[in-house]
């Protein structure tokens, strides 16, 4: 009878994974039908894609599968929400380029009764004040763009290895007399195999709509993006490598922005099979130390594609690195990288808001 029992049991949990595996595959294909082009600037809310924590920014900005006790990894991948985050609280500011200012916050909790993890989150932008001007250059005052989306995250477990998450966004902006706002849906599938220190992750992110248009009713799409990656700790070394892959639901990642740069010649037009495909991929590389302490490094190809405009020097475009310090109570990560001649600075905290460890 406890065999019987057992079998069912676990005949339940693989129904109720396949049902939302048929359901994740069913939200891919028709958004890949949809949003297949939103590439190159063409979509608003771009603010989506910034990494809002700094291990998160070290690791190349882009990883949906490395496992850590940091609930501002959640963030980007709502199915890594453990209950070990009950309480946690991830605060992060990031002092980005041309005094852009970058302020973000996530705590989490768990509920014992459905077994849910529940998250919620911001991540504010802050652009300082700018000149208002007319097409012609008259002056006619200042103003203070900003950014954010906020989040409401859940995850569930439906096997010891297998995790389910949806996350569900508000993003807003304001540009002076131009504001817009929108909503939109993230959903996330994390596996973690301990024994072999593998993880894994699917997301479909920005499956959405504008709530409130910029000017004239006119409807712009939101950043649709693929992701699939892969962490790998080794077992005899205090290493793990992660490969993250981004807009899968295209190929071709690159475009002409010929109002930046019409010279360049490293662009959608002629850019070989293998450029095409490397500029879908972040890899990176962390150094675990006693559970003390991190340090990680990442690159990102497409980021350095962008930045790689022949007449800037291209030095260390694409390179991301930075290091935590893991305190019982509090972890602090620090995060910096490049951006042709200018660099970013973010740093990121960690701890219980009731007092409790880590």
């Amino acid at each position: 009878m406890v065999t019987f029992t057992g079998t069912i049991t676990s005949f339940s949990i693989l129904t109720a994974l396949m049902k939302q595996l048929q359901f994740l595959l069913f939200l891919l294909l028709c958004s890949m039908g949809l949003f297949a082009q939103t590439l190159g600037g063409n979509t608003v809310y771009n603010f989506v894609t910034q990494p809002n924590t700094a291990q998160l920014s070290a690791l190349g900005g882009v990883n949906i599968s490395n496992i850590s006790n940091d609930v501002g990894m959640a963030f980007q991948n709502p199915a890594l929400l453990r209950p070990a985050m009950q309480q946690q609280l991830n605060t992060a500011f990031n002092n980005f380029i041309a005094g852009i200012k970058n302020y973000s916050l996530t705590t989490a909790w768990y509920l014992n009764q459905s077994k849910t993890n529940v998250a919620i989150g911001i991540n504010y932008f802050d652009y300082g004040i700018l000149t208002q001007t007319d097409a012609s250059g008259n002056v006619f005052g200042t103003f203070k763009p900003v950014d954010y989306v906020a989040q409401l995250l859940f995850s569930h477990a439906y096997h010891n290895n297998w995790w389910v998450g949806s996350t569900f966004k508000f993003m807003n902006s304001q540009y002076a007399q131009y504001k817009s706002s929108g909503i939109a849906i993230d959903i996330g599938l994390n596996y973690y195999d301990s024994a072999r220190g593998f993880q894994a992750g699917l997301v479909v992110k920005n499956m959405g709509s504008q709530l409130k248009t910029y000017t004239n009713g006119i409807r712009e799409e939101l950043p649709f993006d693929v992701q699939m990656g892969f962490t790998k700790r080794l077992e005899k070394a205090p290493l793990q490598f992660s490969l993250t892959a981004h807009h899968l639901q295209t190929f071709n990642t690159l475009y002409n922005d010929t109002a930046f740069n019409a010279a360049y010649s490293n662009t959608s037009n002629n850019a070989n099979f293998i450029n095409q495909l490397v500029t879908h991929l972040v890899a990176s590389v962390q150094l675990l130390i006693d559970h003390k302490v991190e340090v990680t490094a990442g690159y990102n190809f497409l980021r350095r594609h962008d930045l790689n405009a022949y007449t800037t020097a291209n030095g260390l475009n694409g390179f991301t690195m930075g290091a935590g310090v893991l305190f019982k109570k509090i972890h602090i990560r620090y995060a910096t990288g490049f951006y042709q001649q200018n660099m970013f600075h973010q740093v990121s905290l960690n701890f219980n808001w009731k007092g409790d460890g880590l």
